[in-house]
């Protein structure tokens, strides 16, 4: 499939969020692969001491790394996380709604 074919498909089904921070070599291997995938997301700048560092490890059950990822508002985790659903064959459909 085509990354525009994708992009058609995934287009407004699910919400993806990122927290992240500059240089971080895991965030950027993240927002790669979903953009590998044509998916859209909104990137959350999170830097220590911030609200939305607080927030994302609120919203993670605890999490403190970076990056945290939510798709339709679940917690999917981090990079690691993220590329082992792909390697399941899982994140396709997540990203499908």
């Amino acid at each position: 499939m085509t990354t525009e074919a994708r992009r058609a498909r995934y287009r407004a089904m699910a919400e993806i969020e990122i927290y992240t921070t500059p240089w971080c070599p895991y965030c950027e291997r993240a927002k790669a692969l979903l953009s590998r995938k044509g998916v859209s997301f909104t990137e959350h700048d999170a830097p220590h001491g911030s609200q939305e560092r607080r927030d994302a490890i609120q919203r993670s059950g605890g999490r403190t790394t970076v990056p945290q990822i939510f798709i339709n508002g679940q917690s999917v985790g981090g990079s690691d996380d993220l590329a082992a659903l792909d390697r399941a064959g899982k994140l396709d459909a997540m990203l499908a709604g």
